[in-house]
């Protein structure tokens, strides 16, 4: 099963992520994510099996001990990509907090011997894939306010 370890978005956030991503396919084409399916990943695993799954759990909650929640802060927009495949996302600020954490996880993953993704951290919220944007500015729209998130998931 693939899987990857994500920082959940608290539900005012993820309600104005959705509304933001409304906005954008009315302008963009592309295979948007479902709502309430957006997440902030930490480390993308990709195949594991069962016990590398709960390797990875054991990570996790390590990774969180003693862990507050972390400000999320919106950024602009990105892709990464270019042409029909690119991948629009929404970035998100990268503070002491989330960048602590996300290393935290990752040195947790290695001592557990599990692999990841190991590109630089790069924190945002994938919006589309395959996404067509637009020549022209994109006007209007409204990002998610700042909020904090507190919940780290592994989903698979």
């Amino acid at each position: 099963m693939r899987a990857f370890v994500a920082l959940e978005l608290p539900e005012a956030f993820a309600d104005e992520v959705g509304e933001l991503a409304r906005a954008l396919a009315a302008t963009c084409e592309g295979r948007f994510v479902r709502p309430g399916s957006h997440h902030l990943t930490l480390a993308f695993l990709g195949e594991v099996g069962e016990a590398e799954a709960r390797r990875a759990m054991d990570a996790l909650d390590a990774a969180c001990a003693g862990a507050g929640a972390v400000e999320l802060a919106s950024a602009g927009l990105g892709s990464f990509g270019r042409g029909r495949d690119a991948t629009l996302w929404l970035g998100v600020e990268k503070n002491p907090e989330l960048a602590a954490l996300s290393g935290r996880l990752r040195e947790e993953l290695l001592a557990r011997g599990l692999g990841f993704d190991e590109k630089p951290f790069l924190p945002h919220v994938t919006l589309a894939r395959r996404a067509r944007l637009p020549r022209a500015a994109l006007e209007g729209l409204v990002f998610p306010r700042p909020d904090s998130a507190a919940r780290v998931t592994l989903y698979r």
